[in-house]
């Protein structure tokens, strides 16, 4: 099995699929679906088959690339990585399918949606900045075509207020790398990181390594997205076409958190411990405003935009507690076990959620207000059930997947300040109130509004939903699945915290 280069397949199957996709004029709507699928499949295989193979220690592909820039071609997968291309392998197959008929007929929809879905998969396993940038800096393009091309009404403004906000947050961070390429003579992130640890990084920087370090920092915040720079998030979820929503609710906003987690963290841990408690304050807002703002919403989407941001923000609460306060070993494991989970559990969740917009907004006709709806239970008993299962994962009804990571983040984020996980549990109470009052806005009632044009699921929809539903339920009752992969990192990881 070492002699197979599954990392380099894992990661060039799906760009290999949108090329062939790109450059086949001649398939058929029918087959030009049925070769996006397999070619998007095939991340969830190859995960498949590397997760037998064990996870005892991290898969490497290395090579020599650019020598006189001491660039290598660097993969690597531990467990970590191979968790956030399993959910990608999870996440891609299910929102092309979940796209509408048009969209998957269409050839530039499924290329362009396999070259996101290849980027992602490059982010999450690069270990050199050039490479691991590359992919960073790809994932812009095929996104903005996708919202812009096949968006809603309001596409373009969304398509470009995300590109603008993501390049201007990625030119800081290239800048930050040169520096550290100039004084350490390579952008490997593991030589990076052992640098940090002997000492060597800030001396060298001297007074330029707070900068340095606030560059990273603003080129992952974006992506995450940290409060305040979540401004570009609502409009574009909003605007994407839902396919294109799940995936980036459920793998895009995953690969900013994984580069405070890869990147940040371990070649900055004494500047992010300096800065840990305003970061984390900028954390908490992001949860309170998260769940007040998907209060006020009455348009379903970006009710699901705005209750994204709340979920991720709990994340980023995670880690910098981590870096914020000190706290007993046992505690600190919880905050960094929840911090995975919840990438993971947010990563099923959020794009159930959406495909559940998605599926009603199709059977309406368009309509995605709140208040357009009512007693579409009695109409549509599948969808009502089905979709329940997101709402009470989403809100964290124990035994479903979104129990488990919030409670042991903040539980961890009591341990370690216990001000910030008192100031956003009224998100956790807000959260419950706006989706159930969402559910029952919709579902409970008298059959009224458009409610009336709205059938049952059937099919690909109720497979679609019922495959969610199965996923979060299992990780409800048995989140050591995501636990036993992410533990030796974990271990590693707090081993080397300042």
């Amino acid at each position: 099995m070492s002699s197979v280069p599954w990392l380099t397949l894992l990661l060039f199957l799906p760009w290999m699929g949108a090329l062939v996709i790109g450059l086949s004029s001649g398939l058929t709507p029918a087959m030009r679906e049925r070769l996006t699928l397999a070619y998007s499949l095939s991340t969830l295989l190859l995960s498949i088959v590397l997760l037998a193979g064990g996870t005892g220690g991290a898969r490497v592909e290395r090579y020599e690339w650019m020598r006189g820039l001491n660039v290598d071609y660097h993969l690597s997968a531990d467990g970590v990585s191979l968790l956030m291309v399993l959910l990608c392998g999870l996440v891609a197959p299910a929102s092309y399918l979940a796209s509408s008929a048009e969209q998957r007929a269409s050839r530039g929809y499924s290329g362009w949606f396999l070259a996101l879905q290849g980027s992602a998969i490059g982010v999450f396993l690069a270990q050199d900045f050039v490479l691991w940038f590359l992919f960073w800096e790809l994932s812009l393009v095929p996104a903005f075509f996708l919202v812009k091309g096949w968006g809603g009404k309001e596409r373009s403004a969304a398509a470009y207020q995300f590109f603008t906000y993501t390049m201007v947050g990625s030119a800081f961070m290239l800048v930050a790398f040169a520096a550290l390429y100039a004084v350490a003579g390579t952008m490997d992130f593991g030589e990076l990181a052992a640098l940090s640890r002997e000492g060597v990084l800030a001396p060298t920087l001297g007074a330029a390594m707070p900068w340095v370090f606030v560059g990273v920092l603003l080129g992952v915040a974006v992506k995450a997205p940290l409060f305040p720079l979540h401004s570009w998030l609502p409009s574009t979820y909003r605007e994407a076409p839902s396919g294109t929503t799940m995936f980036l609710s459920g793998v895009l906003s995953k690969m900013g958190v994984y580069g405070f987690v890869r990147i940040l963290a371990p070649i900055f841990p004494v500047q992010l411990h300096a800065v840990a408690p305003i970061l984390l304050g900028l954390a908490v807002a992001g949860a309170l405003l998260g769940a007040f703002a998907a209060l006020g919403q009455k348009d379903l989407k970006r009710m699901a935009a705005y209750c994204s941001l709340n979920h991720v923000s709990y994340c980023l609460m995670a880690l910098f507690a981590l870096y914020a306060g000190s706290a007993p070993a046992a505690v600190s494991q919880a905050a960094a076990a929840g911090l995975f989970l919840q990438m993971f559990n947010h990563g099923i969740s959020a794009p159930a959620l959406f495909l559940f917009v998605a599926v009603i907004e199709t059977r309406s006709g368009g309509e995605r207000d709140l208040n357009a709806f009512g007693g579409l239970r009695a109409r549509a008993p599948w969808l009502a059930g089905l979709a329940g299962v997101a709402v009470f994962s989403s809100l964290g009804l124990p035994g479903l997947n979104g129990f488990v990571g919030e409670y042991l983040i903040f539980s961890g984020v009591m341990g370690h300040a216990a001000w910030a996980a008192f100031a956003a549990a009224p998100a956790l109470l807000v959260t419950a109130i706006f989706l159930l009052r969402s559910y029952q806005a919709v579902f409970g009632g008298p059959v009224a509004g458009a409610s009336f044009r709205v059938s049952d699921v059937t099919g690909r929809d109720r497979l679609l939903l019922a495959g969610f539903a199965a996923a979060m339920l299992v990780l409800g009752l048995a989140p050591q699945l995501v636990t036993s992969l992410v533990n030796p990192h974990i271990l590693s990881w707090l081993g080397g915290m300042p």
